[in-house]
């Protein structure tokens, strides 16, 4: 029992970070339908950014926290101006090509000013305490990633369901062309969106590149994927999908390589079983956990 603890603990601190990017994913789908397979390089951006602070600007931790979510923040709404207002109305297939070559930008960009050196943050960016409870060991810094991360996922939850820039989120991605009709500007909903997405991933770079202090210009296109597929597996379109798909992904990438070995199972199947295991949920349930099948007119 003491293991199968220990494990989950790991599994909830990998599983909250795979969700804050997943919040991301499925905030801009509900309300676009627009799948940004750029938000895994806003992520790393987040990342980066952070180093900045911590290392050149000599911020701790929270201040850090702050300067990053708000500046990634704010090129998300830059990208969402210049990259797909243009292209709002264009065609499905021109708007995924864009969110490429926004990645591709994004990735190519941070290695051309960076280096493709692995980055780090410093030592003393989080002083690192372990803490020693009926023979299980939790550290600070895995209880600040956790409970940051359902803070941030209450925050915006509430301000999804309970504020007016909500209702009008949810509104818009009910019927995007009655809302405008009712006085409400779809390009400001659009930018919020935007800037709450890139923002929540801006908080998982920083609290990844805390976990795993290996940080490289390219780290957001694993992750980002895995987020997608955790949002979709949850139900893209829904934050409680997005959260849930997250954890799960998190609980099964961590209690296979855990408990494979004991039925002689490899840890480098971790990916592939992992992987069959969220395909068979959508296979079950094509919409994901959450999600519901939407009529569209043609």
């Amino acid at each position: 029992m003491t293991y199968f603890v220990q494990q989950f603990l790991n599994s909830l601190q990998l599983g909250s970070l795979y969700a804050l990017i997943a919040l991301g994913y499925t905030m801009v789908y509900g309300v676009l339908l627009l799948i940004n397979f750029a938000h895994g390089d806003i992520f790393m951006i987040g990342a980066f950014l952070g180093v900045t602070g911590s290392m050149v600007l000599g911020l701790p931790f929270v201040p850090t926290l702050l300067l990053s979510m708000t500046l990634t923040g704010l090129m998300g709404v830059a990208i969402e101006r210049i990259a797909y207002k243009p292209i709002r109305h264009a065609s499905r297939l021109s708007v995924v090509i864009t969110a490429l070559g926004v990645g591709l930008l994004l990735e190519n960009g941070m290695l051309a000013l960076t280096g493709a050196d692995p980055r780090s943050y410093p030592a003393d960016f989080i002083t690192t305490t372990t803490y020693n409870v009926e023979g299980i060991s939790i550290s600070n810094v895995k209880i600040i990633i956790i409970v940051l991360a359902f803070v941030l996922f209450i925050g915006l939850y509430l301000i999804v369901q309970r504020t007016k820039w909500g209702m009008a989120m949810r509104a818009i991605s009910y019927d995007k062309f009655a809302v405008p009709l009712m006085g409400v500007s779809q390009d400001q909903i659009i930018s919020l969106t935007f800037l709450m997405g890139a923002s929540l991933a801006a908080a998982g770079g920083i609290l990844w590149g805390v976990a795993f202090p290996v940080l490289n210009p390219y780290m957001g296109m694993r992750v980002g994927w895995k987020a997608f597929i955790a949002a979709v597996v949850g139900g893209i379109g829904d934050i409680r999908g997005a959260m849930l798909g997250g954890l799960l992904l998190g609980f099964i990438e961590i209690m296979v390589p855990a408990y494979g070995q004991d039925i002689g199972i490899s840890s480098t199947w971790r990916d592939p079983i992992a992987f069959a295991l969220l395909l068979l949920i959508l296979v079950i349930r094509p919409t994901g956990l959450f999600g519901v099948a939407r009529r569209q007119k043609v």
